[in-house]
C-alpha cells in the first residue's frame, strides 16, 4: 500500500468542542467526516471535548472520536493542540466562552443563536473584530444555509432568476412540547435559552430569509404566546429533545410560539411562524419566495428538492417544477454520491466544517459571521419588543 508523505499532508487544525449533547453530536459528525469527503487545505483533528459531567463527556468522546476530554472549558481553550473552539452549549454561556477563546488566539465556531441578548452579541462581535486583526476568525453556526438546495436557491436569486422580490414566507413547526408534562429543560428557561421557539427556531428562519433574499429585515410586527406555563421539573439530564420529569412543577419563562410579519430593506414583505406546539409537525421548515419573474419553494422534510417557477415561460406550460438537487454541479455535491442519491441533515454540518476550514486556510471571513449573528439577534429583540407592545411595528436597529 502506498504511504502518504507526511510532508505533503495538509497541516492539522486541532478542534476543541465545548458541549456534547444534541448539537455536540451533530458537530462531531461534521468534524469527523469532512476530511474524508472533501479535499481540504487543513486536516481537522478532534483534539478534545469539554463538558461538566466527567462520565458523560468521556462517553461522548469515545462515541464520536475525540482524543481527550476536559471538564472545564477554560482548560480546553488553554490546550496547545486546540486551534479552533467549537461552542455547542446553551446560549447563556456563548459570549463568555467565545470571547475568552478569541482572546486566547483561537478561531471560533458558535452555535446559533449567537447569544441571549443584543448586548452579549455586540460584545462578541467586538471581540471577533479585534481577533480578526490578529488572524483569528469567527463564524456562527446557521447550518441550514449549507443544505445544497438552499445554497443553490441563493445562487438562483443572486442571478436575478426571480427578479425583484415581493414576498418571503417562512415557517418552522415542531411538536415536541405539545405534551404539558414534558419536563422543564434548559430550553424552557429564559436565563439559559434566552427565548423559546423564537430563538430556537425563529433564529434559523430569520437567517435563512435574509440569506436567501440577500438583504436584511428593517422592521417587524409580532405576537408571541406561552401555552403551557408550568411543567414538571427535570429529573436528571436531558438528551437532545427528550427528558424525564420529576416531582413538582416550575414556571416556563420562554415563548412556545412566535408569529410575526416583517419588511425587507427593498420593501418586500415577509411572514414568519415559529412554534414547538404544532401537533404532527416534527421538523417542518418550509419557505416560499415570490419575485416578479419567478418563485422558489422548499421543505426541509424533502431537503434534496427545490421547487422553481419561471414566470417568464408561456402560461400554457408554466408552473412549479421539481428540481432534485443531487447533481455534481449543485453546491457541495461533488464530494458525495451519484445523481439521485440524496443527502441528509447531518451533511449540513459537514458542509459547515468544510467552509470554515477553507476560510481559515485562506484567511477570509467565513459566513455567517458574528456580525450576521448580531443582526439576527437584533431581529429577535425587535420581535419580543413588538409582542410586548401589542404588535406595534418595531424598526430594527442597524
Amino acid at each position: 500500500m502506498e504511504q502518504r508523505d507526511s510532508r505533503t499532508a495538509p497541516p492539522p487544525l486541532g478542534v476543541g468542542m465545548v458541549g456534547y449533547a444534541f448539537m455536540g453530536a451533530a458537530h462531531s459528525q461534521g468534524w469527523r467526516t469532512v476530511g474524508h469527503a472533501f479535499d481540504l487545505p487543513l486536516r481537522p483533528v478532534l483534539a478534545a471535548v469539554a463538558g461538566r459531567d466527567a462520565k458523560g463527556v468521556r462517553a461522548a468522546a469515545d462515541k464520536h472520536g475525540w482524543a481527550a476530554t476536559e471538564t472545564d472549558w477554560r482548560a480546553l481553550i488553554a490546550r496547545d493542540d486546540v486551534q479552533l473552539v467549537d461552542i455547542c452549549t446553551p446560549g447563556d454561556s456563548h459570549a463568555e466562552i467565545a470571547i475568552a477563546a478569541l482572546e486566547a488566539g483561537k478561531h471560533v465556531l458558535c452555535e446559533k443563536p449567537l447569544a441571549n441578548s443584543v448586548a452579549e452579541a455586540e460584545a462578541m462581535v467586538a471581540a471577533a473584530e479585534a481577533a480578526r486583526s490578529r488572524g483569528q476568525l469567527a463564524m456562527v453556526g446557521f447550518n441550514y444555509r449549507r443544505v445544497p438546495a438552499l445554497t443553490f436557491a441563493r445562487g438562483l436569486i443572486a442571478e436575478g432568476r426571480l427578479g425583484t422580490l415581493r414576498h418571503v414566507r417562512v415557517s418552522y413547526l415542531q411538536d415536541w412540547l405539545v405534551d404539558p408534562d414534558f419536563p422543564l429543560t434548559w430550553r424552557l428557561q429564559r436565563e439559559h435559552a434566552g427565548s423559546g421557539a423564537l430563538g430556537d427556531l425563529g433564529a434559523h428562519i430569520v437567517d435563512l430569509a435574509q440569506y436567501l433574499a440577500g438583504e436584511v429585515l428593517v422592521g417587524v410586527s409580532a405576537q408571541m404566546e406561552t401555552f403551557v406555563r408550568e411543567r414538571p421539573r427535570l429529573d436528571g439530564a436531558s438528551t437532545g429533545l427528550t427528558a424525564s420529569g420529576g416531582t413538582g412543577r416550575g414556571p416556563v419563562t420562554v415563548d412556545d410560539a412566535a408569529v410575526f410579519t416583517g419588511r425587507l430593506a427593498s420593501g418586500a414583505l415577509a411572514t414568519f411562524e415559529a412554534t414547538r406546539m404544532a401537533t404532527g409537525r416534527k421538523n417542518a421548515l418550509r419557505l416560499e419566495i415570490n419575485g416578479e419573474s419567478g418563485s422558489l419553494a422548499f421543505d426541509l422534510e424533502r431537503l434534496n428538492e427545490l421547487s422553481f417557477h419561471d414566470h417568464r415561460e408561456p402560461p400554457a406550460t408554466a408552473g412549479f417544477r421539481r428540481i432534485v438537487v443531487t447533481e455534481p454541479e449543485h453546491p457541495y455535491l461533488e464530494a458525495w454520491w451519484p445523481p439521485g442519491h440524496g443527502l441528509g441533515y447531518e451533511h449540513t454540518f459537514v458542509h459547515q466544517a468544510r467552509d470554515l476550514v477553507h476560510a481559515i486556510a485562506s484567511g477570509t471571513q467565513p459566513r455567517p459571521s458574528f456580525a450576521d449573528g448580531l443582526q439576527v439577534q437584533r431581529v429577535l429583540a425587535a420581535v419580543e419588543e413588538s409582542a410586548e407592545k401589542n404588535s406595534v411595528y418595531t424598526p430594527i436597529a442597524v
